[in-house]
């Protein structure tokens, strides 16, 4: 539940504006109370997580200290949500980045268990959209244009729950606005990265093996666009029966080939290298991060710019040949829809 509001305006500095803070919270009433909430917490939808980190120290991070200060003394809330304004305003370098309304929330969380999990929301707006008023003039109505914060969609946002504090805080992040700098909300201002959990595991071994499939394996191997396809089907339908990741048995199942098995493992080990990260090889599955990442999983095999055909199940009902015409795909199916 939303419990304390405060709401800053933050300029941009290269471009001269002003920050101008509050001296007081906002005072909430139910109907506000409720209608906030849910502008606040609506664009939160996926399950990715980031955390804080720091160039040295993780304390060095100003949003992860100032969050701390509050987590463990909410009589400073006011004081820190200050730290917080004049942080964004300091670090705004690019003209392009808009100025706009920067709130600063806590909302007590809900007993599970036995424990409770508070958290702090960082919320911008920035984009004003146009409306019409209403008012009665006499025996008819005038209209007068105005612009104000559309509640469809919050520009930008974090919320930090109050768990994970020694290894950066869980934290859940959006930006819809970017401005043309995509660094200014989640490097420059927060500094956060995605977190070591099963949502981080699920997607990044399905990134790089993706990789492997569409760029690797033609390299090395005789491969077709539908074996290529047979490949990235395989796979999900892996990840969508399956609740446990183990590396062998995704390997054998799926590439089953040892030559394969054997590159695609030097591929994610490249992989790791280059990108800085290091995949586990046993976790548990996360099914969001499968309905993400298999909307990139289309296997389509697309001929010149006459035909694309889409491969959802089993390789042997396609055949790829050429004669005197040129090159063709037979398939074959029991019936039409």
């Amino acid at each position: 539940m939303l419990t304390k509001l405060i709401i800053h305006k933050v300029g941009n500095k290269i471009n001269q504006d002003s920050l101008i803070l509050s001296q007081q919270e906002y005072q909430l009433d139910e109907e506000y109370r409720e209608m906030l909430e849910d502008f606040f917490l609506k664009a939160f939808k996926s399950e990715e997580q980031f955390q804080f980190y720091g160039d040295s120290y993780l304390v060095n991070n100003p949003i992860y200290s100032s969050v701390s200060e509050i987590f463990e003394d909410l009589a400073k809330f006011q004081y820190e949500s200050e730290n917080i304004a004049e942080h964004l305003y300091d670090i705004t370098e690019n003209p392009r980045v808009q100025a706009g309304e920067l709130f600063i929330a806590h909302f007590e969380g809900e007993e599970t268990e036995g424990v409770k999990i508070d958290s702090i929301g960082i919320f911008k707006t920035e984009n004003k959209t146009p409306f019409l008023k209403i008012q009665p003039e006499g025996e008819t109505f005038d209209i007068e244009k105005d612009y104000g914060i559309g509640l469809t969609k919050l520009d930008k946002g974090c919320i930090i729950y109050n768990n994970f504090k020694e290894s950066g805080y869980a934290v859940s992040v959006v930006d819809n606005n970017k401005n043309g700098d995509q660094y200014y909300w989640f490097e420059d201002f927060l500094k956060v990265k995605q977190r070591d959990d099963e949502y981080f595991h699920t997607q990044e071994t399905l990134a790089v093996y993706k990789d492997f499939i569409v760029k690797q394996l033609p390299q090395e191997f005789e491969t077709t666009k539908a074996d290529q396809a047979e490949f990235l089907n395989k796979s999900i339908e892996f990840f969508k029966e399956k609740e446990k990741f183990d590396y062998e048995e995704f390997t054998k199942e799926v590439l089953q080939d040892a030559n394969v098995i054997e590159s695609f493992g030097n591929f994610k080990s490249d992989y790791e290298q280059e990108m800085q990260v290091s995949i586990s090889e046993d976790f548990a599955i996360n099914e969001s991060a499968v309905k993400k990442q298999s909307r990139g999983f289309k296997s389509v095999i697309k001929l010149d710019k006459n035909f694309s055909i889409y491969v959802h199940g089993d390789r042997k009902m396609i055949e790829q040949g050429s004669d005197e015409k040129g090159k063709y795909y037979r398939l074959y199916f029991d019936e039409e829809k």
